[in-house]
């Protein structure tokens, strides 16, 4: 950007520091409560077949909290648009590993960052259906055609011509919404907010006037069984766990746009994840304590809508139809919040010259890349009519290596290479933090579903194929002259 004062009446686009400490808390909490805990119960108790697979929420919560500081340092040292694009590239090394990281990264975000809304839209969908039935249906043309579409993964019951033109509906409007200066979407983010601790407190109120032990701590029979079953089970749940976490950074990417981020970033980022953990544990416990587990487990695909059977069960059906309507206003606002986040990344890496062009460009009045938030707003909308266990595992092990393993190992490496660099928030019991996370999301790998890791891999390898085939083009490192390359 043209570091010039502009001529009298001549605007040039540029984003602004609007977001204090309650838009970016708003934000990330928006984000992680959302529809996560709403549509995943379900996954969660069939990963362990019981309510101990409520162990998976707590392995979750001893990965997120040592990445969430992993976040809080890197976000606050490198403040700009972006997040772990800046992170990796600065980590590894600006002009020569680091942009092999960064350009792996936005590779891979083209698909994992819309898989997450994708997430939220399903969930839309699928409490909807509780509302006005015939969102899904058995072989509808929608879910033969994405069943070709996707090599026969989509379920057999899968959505209708209504439900997908209702996903479609809801992923516009976000994008329309959207299509604003970032100061009149921190009021909507904060409208959104107050929606979500809504429905929330409601579940956790209601669930606790009425949490029947019996109910909530029924476990089988079996009881727990230390087997290599038992830790993929386990795997499954915490992955569950880590789905329903995921958002605690996100204001890490709109970083560029927020006032103060050395104290905001950090802060909204701690408050976020400690404040959701709790939150999280009292719904679960909310709904196991009225609803039967073994009334929707195993879990069936798409989910039941657990929520709306927890409010049927105590109040009857017009009370859950008012609360069906709430648990909808909260999925809206997680996709709003992820598509405003997301869409800051395919924009930063443009800008660096890491990624095509056309998405460096903000929109010339309202200071906001459009470009970019188009296409992550229409692959989301696309990944949502697959399976959304699928879409969950999919997402986690797509973005795990290069994502949150990278960073884990960006911010020793920086500790290391840049001594100097302003720190306004350093992690506690630096290098404990990074090095628990980093086998946490070991863990999580390992045990994913085969096909997915096959998955993971083969897209790495395609985005170091096309990596080195445009740096080849474009002479650049590995292939730049040596003065080039050097950092």
């Amino acid at each position: 950007m043209n570091s010039a004062p502009p001529a009298a009446g001549e605007h040039h686009p540029h984003l602004q520091r609007r977001l204090g400490v309650l838009q970016a808390t708003a934000l990330n909490m928006t984000n992680m409560i959302g529809i996560g805990p709403f549509i995943t119960i379900p996954a969660l108790m069939s990963a362990l077949n019981g309510p101990h697979a409520m162990l998976g929420w707590l392995v979750a919560v001893l990965i997120t909290v040592p990445d969430a500081l992993v976040w809080s340092e890197l976000g606050a040292a490198m403040p700009g648009s972006g997040g772990s694009y800046v992170y990796l590239r600065e980590g590894f090394g600006r002009h020569t590993f680091g942009r092999f990281m960064a350009f792996l990264f936005v590779w891979q975000f083209i698909l994992s960052g819309p898989l997450e809304i994708a997430s939220g839209l399903i969930g839309f969908a699928q409490y909807l259906n509780y509302l006005l039935p015939g969102m899904t249906a058995e072989h509808s043309p929608i879910n033969a055609f994405f069943n070709r579409l996707w090599q026969g993964i989509a379920p057999e019951r899968g959505l209708s011509l209504q439900g997908g033109l209702t996903v479609v509906t809801v992923g516009a409007l976000c994008i329309v919404l959207l299509y604003r200066k970032i100061t009149s979407i921190g009021k909507i983010t904060v409208s959104l907010w107050a929606g979500t601790l809504l429905t929330t407190l409601a579940v956790i109120v209601t669930g606790a006037l009425h949490f029947n032990p019996k109910i909530a701590f029924d476990f089988p029979a079996e009881g727990l069984q230390f087997s290599l079953g038992f830790f993929l089970g386990l795997g499954a749940a915490t992955r569950v766990g880590v789905y329903d976490y995921l958002g605690y950074y996100d204001v890490c990417y709109v970083g560029e746009e927020v006032r103060d981020p050395g104290k905001v970033i950090p802060r909204s980022i701690l408050i976020s994840i400690v404040g959701v953990a709790l939150i999280y544990v009292l719904i679960n416990l909310s709904i196991i304590g009225v609803v039967p587990w073994r009334e929707f487990v195993p879990a069936t695909d798409p989910p039941a809508p657990v929520v709306s059977m927890f409010m049927e069960k105590i109040y009857g059906s017009k009370v859950a139809t008012v609360f069906t309507l709430m648990v909808l206003w909260t999925a809206f606002g997680s996709v709003f919040a992820l598509m405003l986040g997301y869409s800051r990344i395919p924009y930063a890496a443009a800008k660096d010259g890491c990624f095509f062009k056309v998405f460096s460009r903000l929109h010339e009045t309202k200071d906001f890349p459009h470009v970019s938030l188009l296409l992550v707003g229409i692959i989301s909308i696309l990944c949502s009519f697959l399976p959304l266990m699928t879409v969950i595992d999919a997402l986690l092990v797509t973005r795990i290596v290069v994502q949150f393993i990278g960073q884990c190992i960006a911010v020793m490496l920086l500790r290391k290479r840049a001594p100097e660099l302003a720190r306004p928030y350093r992690m506690w019991l630096y290098p404990l933090p990074p090095l628990v996370a980093l086998a946490g999301w070991v863990f999580l790998f390992a045990t994913a579903d085969v096909r997915l890791m096959k998955y993971g891999g083969l897209t790495l390898l395609l985005g170091v194929v096309f990596f080195l085939v445009w740096t080849w083009l474009t002479k650049r490192w590995p292939f730049a002259k040596a003065e080039e390359g050097r950092e």
